[in-house]
């Protein structure tokens, strides 16, 4: 397991968002899909921030479901930065759920994601962060 999902969560927060009943499945616990694209939305705020321009989800990587969500649970999408290259990036992404009554949070799911950066046509086009680091 993530070394993090003992200290808690760390990146760039990228997105907060309530799970709610119209999410779950038909065992009543929220749907991975929802949870997936709520990644994907977070992941796609920074790397569009990192890029500077419109970034497109092109792979999804080594996806670990850890826990469950549940309807109440307030979930928290953090991103790190793990490669960049000429016009793409990976982000790993880490989906964070803090739940009623509890007071710290718990890594639920984390993925690397590959964004390419891509111009007004939609076509890919180098990234232009002048600041771009690479996290180890």
């Amino acid at each position: 397991m993530n070394e993090q999902a003992n200290t808690g969560p760390s990146g760039d927060l990228c997105i907060r968002t309530l799970a709610m009943p119209a999410d779950t499945n038909a065992n009543g616990d929220i749907f991975g899909g929802w949870l997936l694209s709520q990644m994907d939305v977070g992941g796609g705020v920074f790397a569009s921030k990192v890029a500077k321009s419109r970034t497109v989800t092109v792979a999804i990587e080594a996806m670990n479901f850890r826990k469950a969500v549940y309807v109440g649970d307030l979930v928290s999408v953090y991103a790190n930065l793990v490669r960049v290259g000429r016009t793409s990036m990976t982000v790993h992404l880490e989906a964070w759920a803090l739940r009623r009554r509890e007071e710290h949070p718990f890594l639920v799911t984390d993925g690397n994601f590959t964004y390419v950066s891509i111009d007004d046509h939609g076509r890919p086009q180098e990234v232009r962060s002048p600041d771009t680091t690479i996290a180890t």
